[in-house]
C-alpha cells in the first residue's frame, strides 16, 4: 500500500470509530431524550434542538476553521474537534438540558475544525488521478460507524420496548469509550505526502482576516453559488435521515411492539447504503472524470442524476408509509398504507445510498477544484450544509413528515441542477481552453 492510501485508510478508521459513537447517538437522541423524560419529567432536553444547536454552531465555525487549521495543521485541528465530539458524549452521564445544549454548541464547534481539517488532509494526500479513489475509500470506511453503533443499539435492546435507565448508562459508557479509541486513533495519523512519498509541506501563510476575506470572496463567485444550492440540500436530507426519519420510525406504533429496535436497524441500512455507494464510486473513481470529454468516463453529473433517483423514490416511498405527526412522539395514526417495518427499513438503504451520491462527488469537486487551498471551500461546503441541517432540525419540532419530505423534493431537485449548470460551465471553458 502506497502511503498516500495508508493515510487515508487511517484517517477513514479514525472517523469511522469517532463516529461510530456520535452518530450512533445522533441516530437515537430524539427517542432516547424521550425516554429520560418519562423517567425525569423536569428534564426539559429535546434532541432535535441539541442537533440544532449543534449544526447552527458548526455553520458559524466554519468561517474561522480554515484559520484554524491553517494556524495548526490538519492533524491537531482534528485532534481537538474529536475532543469536543468526545466531550458532547461525556455530557450524557449528567444529563441536564443546560449542560446537554452547551455541549452540543461545543461538539459543533469541533465539527468545523475536524471536518475542514479532514478536507485539507484529504486534498493534500491526492491528486487528479486519486480524488475519486480516495474519497470512495475514506467514505466507506468512515460510514462503517453507522452499522458499528446501530448494531450495537440494536443489541442493547433486544426484548426491550424502551430505552430504560440501566440500559442507556450502557450505551453511553461503551460510545464513550469508542469516541475515546477514534480520538486516540487521530494521534497516528501521519503528515501528508505527495505522488512522489516526499512529504506535502505546503503551508499556507494568509492571516485569518485574509483567510476570512477569500472564503467570502469565493461564497460569491457564480460556481460557488451555484454549488451552494446542492450544499443546501445536503444538509436538509443529512438532517432527515441521520435523526427524523429513523425516529420516525421508532416513533411509529403500527410498525410493530419492537419499533424501537428499528431505530437501530433502520441506522445500520443507512450505512449498509453510504458504504455501497462509496465502494461503487471507488471502484469508479478511475472513469469518474471531470468533466465529459472522456468517453469512457463516469461524469459527476451521471452520479448525480442516479442520487436524484434514488431519493426520489426513496421520499415518494416513505410519503405513503408514514404517518404525518410521526417525527414528534410516539403515535398511532395511520398512513396512506398500513406501516410496514419492511418497507420504511428499505428506504433507509435508499437515503444512504443516495446520500453518497451528492457527497461523494461533491467532494471530488472540491478536492479537484480547488486542489491549491481546499480549506476555504470545503468550510463553505460545511457551512452550508450545517446551516440547512440546523434549520431542518429546528423545524421538525413543528413540520410533519409531509411538509418535511415536500422540502425535500424541492431542493433535491433545484440542487440536482444546479449541479449539471456547474458541470455544464465546466465543461464549456474546458473547450474554449483547446
Amino acid at each position: 500500500m502506497d502511503k498516500r492510501l495508508y493515510n487515508i485508510c487511517l484517517l477513514g478508521l479514525s472517523f469511522m470509530f469517532l463516529f461510530a459513537a456520535y452518530q450512533t447517538i445522533g441516530n437515537i437522541e430524539e427517542t432516547l431524550l424521550k425516554s429520560v423524560q418519562s423517567d425525569y419529567p423536569s428534564f426539559t432536553g429535546d434532541g432535535y434542538t441539541s442537533l440544532s444547536i449543534s449544526y447552527f454552531v458548526f455553520a458559524l465555525g466554519n468561517w474561522i476553521s480554515p484559520s484554524i487549521v491553517n494556524y495548526t495543521g490538519c492533524k491537531i485541528a482534528m485532534i481537538i474537534g474529536a475532543i469536543c465530539y468526545t466531550m458532547f458524549l461525556v455530557s450524557f452521564l449528567w444529563l441536564s438540558s443546560f449542560l446537554l445544549y452547551l455541549m452540543s454548541a461545543v461538539q459543533g464547534f469541533g465539527a468545523a475544525i475536524i471536518w475542514t481539517g479532514q478536507g485539507t488532509y484529504l486534498t493534500l494526500n491526492s491528486d487528479s488521478f486519486t480524488m475519486s479513489r480516495n474519497t470512495g475509500v475514506f467514505w466507506s470506511l468512515s460510514n462503517i460507524s453507522m452499522i458499528l453503533g446501530n448494531t450495537f443499539v440494536s443489541l442493547a435492546l433486544h426484548d426491550k420496548d424502551d430505552f430504560d435507565e440501566s440500559t442507556r448508562k450502557f450505551i453511553y459508557i461503551v460510545l464513550i469509550v469508542v469516541s475515546v479509541l477514534g480520538t486516540l486513533l487521530f494521534l497516528l495519523l501521519r503528515s501528508p505526502v505527495n505522488s512522489d512519498g516526499t512529504v506535502n509541506e505546503r503551508v499556507e501563510t494568509i492571516s485569518s482576516i485574509q483567510e476570512i476575506k477569500n472564503t467570502m470572496s469565493l461564497f460569491l463567485t457564480k460556481e460557488m453559488r451555484l454549488l451552494n444550492i446542492t450544499f443546501f440540500f445536503t444538509g436538509l436530507h443529512l438532517s432527515f435521515y441521520a435523526s427524523v426519519y429513523s425516529s420516525s420510525i421508532g416513533f411509529t406504533k403500527r410498525m410493530g411492539s419492537n419499533s424501537k429496535q428499528l431505530v437501530g436497524l433502520s441506522g445500520i441500512l443507512i450505512g449498509v447504503g453510504e458504504i455501497l455507494g462509496g465502494l461503487i464510486f471507488s471502484v469508479l473513481g478511475q472513469k469518474t472524470v471531470v468533466n465529459n470529454t472522456n468517453s469512457k468516463g463516469l461524469s459527476h453529473s451521471a452520479v448525480i442524476a442516479l442520487g436524484f433517483m434514488v431519493n426520489i423514490v426513496a421520499y415518494g416511498l416513505i410519503f405513503i408509509n408514514l404517518p404525518n405527526d410521526s417525527p414528534f412522539g410516539d403515535t398511532t395514526a395511520n398512513a396512506f398504507i398500513n406501516p410496514n417495518p419492511h418497507l420504511a427499513i428499505f428506504c433507509s438503504f435508499l437515503l444512504g445510498f443516495g446520500d453518497s451520491c451528492f457527497n461523494t462527488q461533491l467532494y471530488n469537486i472540491i478536492g479537484l477544484r480547488y486542489s491549491e487551498n481546499s480549506a476555504p471551500p470545503t468550510a463553505l461546503f460545511n457551512f452550508m450544509q450545517s446551516i440547512a441541517a440546523a434549520v431542518s432540525f429546528y423545524y421538525s419540532n413543528y413540520f410533519g413528515i409531509y411538509i418535511q419530505i415536500i422540502l425535500l423534493m424541492v431542493s433535491l431537485t433545484m440542487a440536482t441542477l444546479s449541479f449539471f449548470k456547474v458541470e455544464e460551465s465546466t465543461d464549456k471553458r474546458y473547450y474554449e481552453e483547446l
